[in-house]
């Protein structure tokens, strides 16, 4: 991988400048090699991890097993761009094993989520069944753990 790709999708918030600086080149070939990875569509946008307890927010978030009909001409793609443009949906992944598409949701209570799946995706034509699982805690999210790990002070015990 691209050193300048792996420093920014460990750490987004990296200025061109700083980038530079690690990568022992100027911040103009920096923001030259941006430009070109987000034109030729490999860099996509810049997320920043966000600890939705802190802030107090509580939102409901379910993974859902989504069974389709792959459809003529389309396979799975069209349906699963259908599905992924729903303000709902965080992410749509095509899936090996039991079910064809895992579908991330986002709604501000239970009852917005329960909606989203019954009126939005159940009755797509093509949706064949859904098992959905709401997410009670994230440990780690996108490479970041939720909380600071515990650091463990007692000293080793040797024989």
């Amino acid at each position: 991988m691209d050193p300048l790709l792996k420093l920014l999708r460990d750490d987004a918030s990296l200025s061109p400048v700083q980038l530079a600086g690690l990568l022992a080149t100027t911040e103009a070939d920096i923001r030259a090699r941006l430009k070109q990875q987000t034109d030729s569509g490999v860099l996509l946008g810049y997320r920043a991890v966000l600890n939705e307890e802190k802030l107090g927010r509580d939102i409901v978030r379910a993974l859902i097993e989504v069974k389709i009909t792959p459809e003529r001409g389309g396979g799975f793609d069209k349906l699963a761009e259908r599905i992924a443009r729903y303000d709902e949906v965080r992410s749509c992944h095509l899936m090996s094993g039991g079910y064809d598409l895992l579908v991330e949701v986002e709604g501000a209570n239970l009852r917005e989520v329960a909606s989203f799946v019954s009126e939005k995706l159940s009755t797509m034509q093509g949706v064949l069944s859904t098992a959905t699982h709401f997410v009670l805690r994230a440990y780690k999210e996108q490479g970041v753990f939720m909380k600071s790990p515990e650091v463990d002070e007692r000293l080793a015990v040797t024989p």
